[in-house]
């Protein structure tokens, strides 16, 4: 398999059906040092002379405090490749450290999050791309219906609150096996990060029930990305999208029908 192309395929199909970078966009990479964001950041900086709308690509890295090895190796690569990269403390975030020591993902990601916006803004930004893979959209979709009774998973693209930033996830095509191995080809410094190692067990055992499963069915998560675009409202059991009056034979017989909503 070619790595390069395999990859670029992907994210450029991904980029493509879902409209997520458009012409004039200043597409911003939170790089948080693992295999991950670095490949896609490595994908944005090659499609960027390749795709058929003009866009700029930077990078930028949140210090929560978190990291198990120091970042300045891959601030070295990144500096070496001439990618604009911006490295931010944030001090609130390692007050809260020292202030809150077990607080938990919820509190750590809403610190983040000011964070990233305040980059962005500084960075002159309107789009913000995170490296959420394939796998992560099928932890997600699986763990929200077997923990949480909801159908959904990752958002592709949404927004920002007040709809200042558009957030992409281009890498949704895109599995950790390639992602791994694309990583380990640029020869690039990987940093680990604590949250990475403290996933928690519902994660983990999703994680290994889908790598049992793939020895006998190795397509299952392109099945699962497949069935997350493939929604047929009408065979699930969400009243707001069933014809619980009859009405939908009527429908058809003169128009298409109109999912009840």
């Amino acid at each position: 398999m070619d790595l390069e192309k395999t990859l670029l395929r992907k994210t450029g199909e991904a980029i493509a059906r879902f409209k997520m970078i458009r012409d004039g966009d200043r597409v911003a990479v939170a790089l948080s040092g693992g295999k991950d964001s670095l490949t896609l950041l490595e994908a944005l900086l090659r499609l960027q002379h390749r795709a058929p709308v003009k866009f700029t690509v930077c990078a930028f890295t949140v210090e929560q405090g978190k990291f198990l090895a120091p970042f300045e190796p891959l601030g070295e690569y990144l500096k070496s490749r001439g990618i604009d990269w911006t490295y931010h403390r944030d001090n609130p975030s390692l007050r809260l450290l020292d202030e809150q020591p077990e607080h938990g993902c919820d509190v750590c990601s809403r610190f983040r999050r000011r964070a990233v916006y305040q980059i962005v803004r500084g960075l002159g930004a309107n789009v913000i791309a995170f490296g959420h893979t394939a796998d992560d959209f099928c932890e997600s979709f699986l763990r929200n219906a077997l923990f949480t009774g909801r159908t959904s998973a990752l958002p592709a693209v949404t927004w920002s609150g007040k709809r200042e930033f558009r957030l992409i996830r281009p890498l949704v095509f895109v599995t950790e096996e390639i992602t791994r191995a694309f990583a380990e080809s640029l020869g690039a410094p990987v940093i680990p990060c604590g949250c990475s190692q403290r996933s928690g067990t519902v994660r983990r055992s999703l994680r290994g029930w889908l790598e049992e499963l793939e020895k006998d069915f190795p397509r299952l998560k392109e099945s699962l990305l497949s069935a997350m675009g493939n929604v047929e409202t009408e065979r699930l059991l969400d009243p707001r999208f069933l014809d619980l009056e009859g009405g939908a034979a009527e429908a058809s017989e003169s128009e298409p029908l109109t999912v009840l909503r």
